[in-house]
């Protein structure tokens, strides 16, 4: 057992294979919501968008939730419309809204409205909704999460804002591609969630996430803002 394995920062949780890491974590997805349900007859979550999850909300999907009582939204956005097959939204609307019947989806962008503007919509929206039963976040390669990225020139002013999200401009960094403008989950949002769950797949996202912890820098590697916070352990799901 390796030094993730033990460590007190996060619980690790190792899969065999893609088909039990998907159904384990669907199945815990499911149990938070149904348990904020029944205590206040509602739930809400904070999905990321990307490849990786898509297959986890698949599966969540089919399960036995009351969709109608769930409330949807973004950890974050690239600046898109939600129609855009590129955005967060689109990923979340066609892997898990069109099956989970009922459910509420609340976009960070808004069609016509700028950038500043969607960033305090967002804000408005989360400072009065129900708090999070869970938020699923990835990382990538350059130990990015959300949408802090090492390196952007927003980066210690998202970090350090006391609102839930944050407008971030990326320009030049290589893990945001040809999206620079986006909307994320400050860390101060991100610990608003009772749980947060950190969905890795392949050995390299692991050495990403140890030397992360080893250089203890939280602009270097951002995913240590989502590590490091007040209440539950963050939670991490792995397999090749």
């Amino acid at each position: 057992m390796n030094t993730l394995d033990t460590s007190d920062r996060f619980t690790l949780i190792r899969h065999g294979d893609a088909d039990g890491w998907i159904e384990a974590v669907a199945a815990e997805m499911a149990a938070e919501l149904n348990r904020d349900i029944a205590e206040f007859g509602r739930a809400r979550m904070l999905l990321s968008g990307g490849t990786t999850p898509a297959p986890i909300y698949q599966a969540l999907a089919e399960l036995d939730v009351q969709w109608d009582r769930v409330e949807v939204s973004l950890v974050d956005e690239r600046w898109l419309s939600p129609q855009d097959r590129d955005s967060n939204a689109w990923l979340v609307r066609e892997s898990f809204l069109t099956r989970a019947e009922g459910a509420h989806f609340d976009p960070l962008v808004r069609v016509g409205k700028p950038l500043p503007e969607c960033v305090y919509s967002a804000n408005l929206q989360a400072q009065h909704s129900q708090r999070p039963c869970l938020s699923v976040i990835g990382m990538g390669n350059d130990g990015h999460t959300a949408s802090l990225f090492p390196g952007s020139k927003d980066l210690t002013r998202a970090l350090e804002s006391t609102l839930p999200y944050a407008a971030l401009d990326a320009t030049g960094c290589p893990g945001a591609n040809q999206w620079p403008l986006r909307i994320t989950l400050t860390p101060h949002g991100l610990k608003q969630s009772r749980q947060r769950l950190l969905l890795l797949r392949g050995k390299q996202k692991l050495e990403v996430l140890k030397h992360a912890l080893e250089s203890n820098n939280p602009q270097l590697y951002p995913i240590l803002n989502a590590i490091d916070l007040d209440g539950a352990k963050l939670r991490v799901h792995w397999c090749d």
